[in-house]
């Protein structure tokens, strides 16, 4: 889980399965434009901007719903 965020973080699980569902991984990701330290970033749910969510949104033809979450933070 990310350690950052006083109201939470993003969890990039969805994304995950949805590249599983696709039979995609991270090397697609890297050999479609999204460089090596972004996809480090989403496997470990740190800060990414909004033009990466934008841009795997479109190479998935999704919503960011599909590929994150809010998840509030542990108490």
């Amino acid at each position: 889980m990310a350690n950052y965020g006083e109201n939470g973080y993003i969890d990039f699980s969805k994304l995950w399965e949805l590249l599983e569902k696709k039979e995609l991984n991270k090397q697609w990701l890297k050999n479609n434009g999204l460089h090596s330290n972004t996809v480090a970033k989403l496997t470990k749910n740190e800060n990414v901007t909004c033009e990466v969510i934008c841009k795997l949104c479109k190479l998935l033809n999704c919503q960011p719903a599909d590929i994150m979450e809010y998840k509030r933070k542990q108490l």
